[in-house]
């Protein structure tokens, strides 16, 4: 009889990955429960991708399914991926976590005209690539929460976690401004090609038209795939579950990184103290974070489970859910990616069959303890 979670970790023993039709048939169950549209996922163990699978339509009003290799939103699974390349340019010596982005642009920051609102507020002169990348730049996550839709620091660079895409914005900038990269034609050598991604972009393709997902609200409305022309580092990336198993299975495994730089993408660098992720300009606090030791990571998000270190990152708009949850020690991930907002009303449960228990704080991630 197969050891329990609990005497597995007594024993020191990682608690075994179910049958992977059991994790199918769970996953199904789940999803009709919730009326959830299309959800793919990956299970990756020791490092290795031992199960991808896709269930649901990618299209409900032509019932068509989604396979392992439809193309969906990667939404802010973006940000990690762009850590990781910016992890890479500080292992060649070409780029300085903590050397201030302003350094590398040719003219002051709020000469740009997108970050022109910043102009009377020298902070920007102090913000760095690691406080874009632990969420600590001082932003609320757009400006367009603000009342006025201006950019203002709310607080100051370095000082606590508040997620953001706008400091995305501004390491972007420093990169292709100060370092003169094309960020999807970066991300296409270091990462996507190396990895063997090939059905992943930061911009559209024509050649994901042909087998694509559409979005689904939390009532069930239907939003068209949003054919992102541009590239963002804040979260444009298209991407297939085939694709999302083989870059989670090359990041647990440090791939492409020096040992160092590896460690640094998990090493847990803020502490979080807020009792829900949004609103990120709220200075909440919550004596559960501290319990789990919940931090930033650069990129993800970093606490302190039975099995040690773990880490997790989400992507969501009001029509995607994603998620990635890796134990570290054990070379553990599982990654979800769903074109149903809703799916992230069973995403606890199914870790939870997949992984056993965890410390995961969907309390935080969500708003809420899902049951």
């Amino acid at each position: 009889m197969a050891m329990s979670f609990a005497a597995a970790c007594a024993h020191g023993a990682a608690p075994v990955i179910p049958a992977l039709p059991a994790i199918d048939a769970e996953t199904r169950r789940l999803m009709s429960e919730e009326d959830v549209k299309g959800l793919a996922l990956a299970v990756i163990d020791g490092g290795e991708v031992v199960h991808t699978a896709a269930y649901g339509l990618r299209n409900v009003e032509r019932r068509l399914p989604l396979t392992p290799d439809t193309v969906m939103y990667g939404a802010s699974l973006t940000k990690p991926m762009i850590a990781y390349l910016v992890l890479q340019l500080v292992d060649e010596g070409s780029f300085d976590l903590d050397r201030p982005l302003a350094a590398y642009l040719p003219k002051p920051l709020p000469d740009y005209e997108e970050f022109a609102d910043l102009a009377t507020d020298e902070r920007w002169r102090l913000l760095t690539a690691r406080h874009v990348l632990n969420h600590s730049t001082g932003f609320a996550n757009f400006r367009w929460i603000e009342d006025d839709g201006k950019l203002r620091f709310r607080a100051n660079p370095g000082a606590r976690y508040g997620y953001s895409g706008e400091g995305f914005y501004i390491l972007q900038l420093a990169l292709e401004e100060g370092l003169g990269l094309a960020l999807e034609a970066e991300a296409q050598r270091r990462i996507f090609g190396p990895f063997g991604l090939t059905r992943t972009s930061l911009q559209w393709r024509a050649d994901f038209a042909d087998d694509l997902a559409d979005g689904y609200a939390i009532d069930g409305a239907f939003e068209p795939h949003d054919e992102r022309l541009r590239p963002s580092a804040a979260g444009s990336m298209d991407t297939t579950i085939s694709d999302q198993s083989k870059l989670w299975s090359a990041v647990i495994r440090g791939e492409g990184l020096s040992k160092d730089a590896r460690a640094e993408l998990v090493r847990p660098q803020l502490d979080i103290r807020s009792m829900r992720q949004f609103p990120s300009h709220l200075d909440w606090t919550d004596p559960r974070g501290p319990e789990i030791g919940l931090s930033a990571g650069l990129g993800l998000v970093t606490y302190q489970d039975d099995a040690g270190l773990a880490w997790f990152k989400g992507g969501h708009n009001d029509w995607t859910g994603n998620m990635v949850v890796c134990q570290e020690r054990r070379l553990r991930c599982i990654v979800l990616l769903s074109n149903s907002v809703r799916a992230e009303r069973i995403y606890s449960r199914l870790v939870r069959f997949v992984l056993g228990e965890t410390r995961t704080p969907w309390w935080w991630e969500y708003g809420e303890e899902p049951q």
